[in-house]
């Protein structure tokens, strides 16, 4: 039983997509920033505490929803257009394809637990992602099956080549429905995916390395959450061939940003352990973090943050703070000083407070950073909003910089008159 050849798919205009759920938006609204939700997905993001613009992270002057009537029409229009000349075999626009009900849906799972034709159940996975794509009920629907996770686990596990399409859409849901879990159910993900001899890390390695874009992304959230759990699930991931190695080369400043970002905030939370970070210095991760740092092309807001709160973490470790002396990290750190946002300074200054302050293994990185413009830069700091810890940093910097430029001046103004220095 193949795929029906008269299925066709429709390709949705990306400005029509809420840059929240990703859904075609059927109540577009427009904050302050001006950037277009769906309602209940912006709803949801303001209803949860948050005062910024999710795209933007622009703090919001106002949460006032303003309806977009322009868009809405428009949507409508195409909408129309596209049912029209689908027909009867594609009633969703927003999908390309129908998308199945709750009952469907449970009789899909049931078979699917049964089936053991590769083709079929091909068909019914497909089924099944276009009902998590469709709205946020369908994913809370989902999210609620006990069973839905092992039974992808065992998909998953029993990956080879032939089977990659399957296995991607399994790591698809999958990446849908954890992420709406507790702590609980990212420790059970974890434990099915890590014990018992199943090969899922394999098959998350070759969805990064065979798959589209959005199932690398896919994959690579769905290995961060497995890796979250503990130190030994950490370890574990780090050991197996290939893992580590791919995911800094997804850091490359060539790859799309929404890859960068999610393989940094992978590579963030598994260096939380020291024989990991290790690895990650070996592995010349820095080099890349530079690459990011010094690039002339502009740079999301997250992946910056997250580039230098990776370089911060691994700065703790002796070879890591040789590792970024010994470039052109520091210059980059500097360049980033007041240039993104708060949390991205935070990050720079915490990284240069820890190679001249504390442990100033290289006199060289302090002439970096004066040559940089770095004093200017951490006098600005001090008067910002960054916090009191990270404030103090700044002083302290100042006063080990300060020192050496007095030091040199001296040296270099010496003569056998007494000289009144102005500090």
């Amino acid at each position: 039983m193949g795929r029906d050849e008269t299925e066709t798919y429709i390709t949705v205009p990306t400005f029509f997509k809420c840059p929240i759920s990703l859904d075609v938006m059927r109540s577009p609204v427009s904050l302050c920033t001006g950037v277009t939700y769906d309602r209940p997905s912006i709803q949801r993001w303001l209803d949860g505490g948050n005062n910024t613009c999710p795209a933007t992270m622009q703090i919001l002057k106002s949460k006032d929803l303003v309806p977009n009537l322009t868009l809405k029409r428009l949507i409508k229009a195409w909408s129309d257009s596209v049912g029209s000349s689908a027909g009867a075999s594609s009633p969703d626009p927003a999908s390309g394809l129908g998308t199945p009900t709750m009952g469907e849906v449970n009789e899909s799972l049931m078979r699917l637990s049964l089936e053991k034709d590769d083709e079929i159940r091909l068909e019914i996975m497909s089924r099944i992602v276009r009902f998590v794509k469709d709205s946020e009920a369908n994913r809370e629907f989902l999210s609620g099956k006990k069973d839905l996770v092992p039974m992808l686990v065992d998909i998953v596990s029993a990956v080879t080549t032939a089977k990659i399409k399957l296995v991607i859409l399994a790591i698809k849901v999958l990446d849908t429905v954890i992420k709406r879990g507790n702590e609980g159910d990212r420790e059970r993900l974890s434990n099915l995916m890590l014990t018992n001899g199943c090969d899922c890390l394999t098959a998350i390695l070759l969805a990064i390395q065979r798959g589209d874009l959005e199932s690398k992304i896919e994959a690579v959230r769905v290995l961060e959450i497995i890796s979250s759990v503990d130190t030994k699930s950490k370890m574990i991931i780090a050991e197996r061939d290939g893992i580590l190695t791919e995911l800094i080369k997804s850091i490359d400043t060539e790859s799309d940003p929404n890859l960068i970002e999610a393989s940094l905030s992978f590579l963030i939370t598994i260096s939380k352990s020291k024989r990991v970070r290790s690895k990650l210095i070996a592995a010349k991760t820095i080099t890349k973090i530079e690459d990011i740092l010094l690039t002339e092309e502009t740079t999301s807001v997250a992946v910056t943050e997250k580039s230098l709160k990776l370089l911060e973490i691994l700065s703790s470790k002796r070879e890591g703070r040789s590792e970024i002396c010994g470039g052109g990290c520091v210059e980059g750190v500097v360049k980033k000083l007041l240039k993104v946002s708060t949390t991205a300074t935070e990050h720079a200054v915490t990284i240069l407070w820890c190679l001249c302050h504390v442990f100033r293994e290289d006199k060289t990185v302090e002439e970096t950073v004066e040559r940089s413009n770095g004093v200017t830069k951490l006098l600005v700091v001090i008067q910002s909003n960054c916090s009191p810890m990270v404030r103090q940093m700044a002083k302290d910097l100042i006063k080990v910089l300060k020192v050496k430029s007095s030091a040199s001046a001296l040296a270099a103004y010496e003569t056998k008159t007494t000289h009144i220095m102005p500090f």
